[in-house]
């Protein structure tokens, strides 16, 4: 018991900082909070919860399958994972970008704002590839792999919830801060770390079985 609340607080503080890192979800609430008002960008913001959730029960499904069925199949996803998450986490290192992310482009007015949301996460085969390479290493010996994941996965959706809410409520002060090229960087760069020591404990870490 000890050990899964371990897990899930570090698992709650790593995906509290990655959520509140400027990306295309926060461009679409932020713009649609500053377009269309606020409002609509909840809606949005519930649209993009919402298809993290179907994110999440899809790689459940898979991801309990593998790793109950084949000892191998979960070792080549550790690896997979690990290199996955190595890999993005050098690149942000590398190369930090200097600017705010760009527009969505997805939607008008006359679009359902719930929609906009959701399709900007479902069209997004990386969301799916992220919870493939970042929720097993937080996930404990015997425990049910499938409802674990959901749960890992509800405690995001959550977490973009709240943060959508806070834009929301202070939409004007939080795009002049994002836009500042200095924290855009220093975003970037605290996350491409955290991927890199995710990546490397994914890679070390102990057989699952």
């Amino acid at each position: 018991m000890h050990s899964i609340v371990v897990l899930l607080i570090a698992y709650t503080a790593a995906a509290t900082l990655l959520t509140i890192t400027p990306g295309l979800d926060t461009a679409l609430v932020v713009r649609t909070a500053t377009a269309e008002g606020p409002r609509r960008a909840l809606w949005s913001g519930l649209g993009i919860v919402t298809g993290c959730l179907i994110w999440t029960a899809v790689v459940a499904a898979g991801l309990g399958a593998l790793l109950v069925a084949s000892q191998l199949a979960y070792t080549v996803l550790r690896w997979v994972g690990a290199a996955y998450l190595l890999y993005v986490g050098i690149q942000l290192l590398r190369h930090p970008r200097t600017r705010f992310a760009d527009e969505p482009t997805a939607g008008k007015r006359s679009g359902s704002a719930f929609a906009r949301g959701a399709l900007t996460n479902l069209l997004n085969p990386k969301v799916g590839i992220f919870y493939v390479s970042f929720l097993p290493q937080f996930i404990p010996n015997d425990v049910p792999v499938a409802a674990y994941t959901l749960l890992l996965g509800a405690i995001h959706a959550l977490l973009g919830l709240i943060w959508f809410i806070c834009l929301i409520a202070a939409t004007r002060p939080l795009v002049g801060l994002l836009r500042r090229p200095g924290v855009v960087r220093l975003l970037d760069r605290i996350t491409g770390g955290i991927f890199v020591a995710f990546g490397a404990r994914l890679a070390v870490a102990s057989n699952m079985h």
